[in-house]
């Protein structure tokens, strides 16, 4: 196993990784106050021998914390946790990039600080509920459509929060443009009705998301930036559109015209959404000439088939890195992965179900 490709060395932008194994982004909801704290710290370090973390979505406004406790990177105290984090997976010499998230219209007042907006590029309310510590399940609301003013103040917050990754010490950025969140809901049709520059034409839809890219490259270099996309993914309430395979077309030309670092291109089909096609899969690797991170329900044995076939450069893992903190060493060992996945505290604020997982040998004692 240790002979495979998914274990042996390559560049991400700026950066060498010693595989080619991500952790995938994923919203585990121990940020108390939307602070990184110790335990987030000791969950992430204990994952670091991954060639790239992504972190959890974490916002770079106050406007974006649609969620019940994720962290933010949009003030000191903030970048201060966040310093402890990327320490402790330095020390272990990992790897890892924070991804900004920002929810958009997929948020509820209650998680929010005071004084803070739920913004979208259309006051369009996304069908469902969202989760409140509060008052439990709410409805998700209408979102106020941002001015052109909230326009220029939320990608100047995206070019603030990108440098203040860096002074807290990440290796890098992924600017979360998937599954329905801010960035995307500019890009679809069915979530951006404007009628001015930013709506309309898929060149328009996609105008917002192609200046936040180029203004955080300019801001901390492009070898430094990754976007993550998902193309016929459902997530937040997100139609698939007609125009959808030329729509991602033109956004990856784009990509690719800024030479940023990677694409993170998310098929969600293992989950219950619609397959990707493998046609849009090969267009973006034929249009993309950098990195391309693969992530949607891999095993061992289809990462390695995409690698060979060169339609990813990385392979992207979610939650078996949950309960399998050691989980390169298990795969690159052909050693048994933990079944022990609970999912009912996934979005808890404790360290159960977090950094409770033993590694292998602890197992066997």
């Amino acid at each position: 196993m240790e002979n495979l490709k998914l274990f042996t060395r390559t560049r991400v932008g700026s950066i060498e990784v010693k595989n080619r194994m991500v952790m995938s982004p994923m919203t585990r909801c121990r940020a108390i106050g939307n602070i990184p704290n110790e335990l987030m710290a000791e969950f992430y370090s204990a994952r670091a021998d991954a060639g790239l973390i992504i972190t959890e979505g974490t916002s770079p406004s106050a406007n974006g914390l649609g969620y019940a406790r994720i962290p933010g990177v949009f003030n000191r105290e903030q970048v201060e946790g966040w310093k402890n984090v990327t320490t402790a997976v330095h020390k272990k010499s990992g790897k890892i990039f924070i991804q900004l998230m920002h929810t958009g219209r997929i948020s509820h007042p209650l998680n929010m600080p005071i004084d803070s907006h739920i913004i979208a590029p259309s006051a369009v309310r996304a069908a469902g509920q969202m989760w409140t510590d509060t008052q439990q399940m709410q409805n998700y609301p209408v979102p106020k459509e941002m001015t052109m003013h909230d326009i220029i103040f939320t990608k100047a917050e995206y070019v603030t929060a990108a440098k203040n990754s860096m002074d807290a010490g990440f290796d890098g950025v992924e600017l979360h443009g998937a599954n329905g969140y801010l960035l995307e809901q500019f890009i679809s049709p069915v979530s951006n009705i404007r009628k001015d520059k930013y709506g309309g034409s898929i060149e328009n839809r996609c105008q917002f998301v192609i200046e936040v890219v180029s203004s955080v490259a300019k801001a901390i270099g492009k070898d430094k930036v990754g976007i993550r996309i998902s193309p016929y993914g459902i997530a937040s309430d997100m139609p698939i559109y007609p125009e959808i395979d030329p729509t991602y077309k033109y956004l990856c030309e784009k990509l690719n015209a800024l030479d940023i670092a990677y694409i993170h291109q998310v098929d969600h089909s293992s989950m219950g959404s619609p397959v990707v096609p493998m046609e849009i899969k090969k267009m973006i690797r034929t249009i993309f000439k950098n990195t391309i991170i693969l992530s949607g329900g891999y095993s061992l044995e289809r990462a390695e088939v995409d690698l060979d076939i060169g339609l990813g450069d990385l392979i992207a893992f979610g939650r078996p890195f949950i309960n399998n903190p050691d989980l390169v060493e298990r795969l690159k060992k052909d050693l048994p992965l933990s079944d022990n996945l609970r999912m009912d505290l996934f979005y808890t604020d404790s360290k159960e179900g977090y950094t409770d997982y033993p590694i292998f040998k602890a197992v066997l004692v």
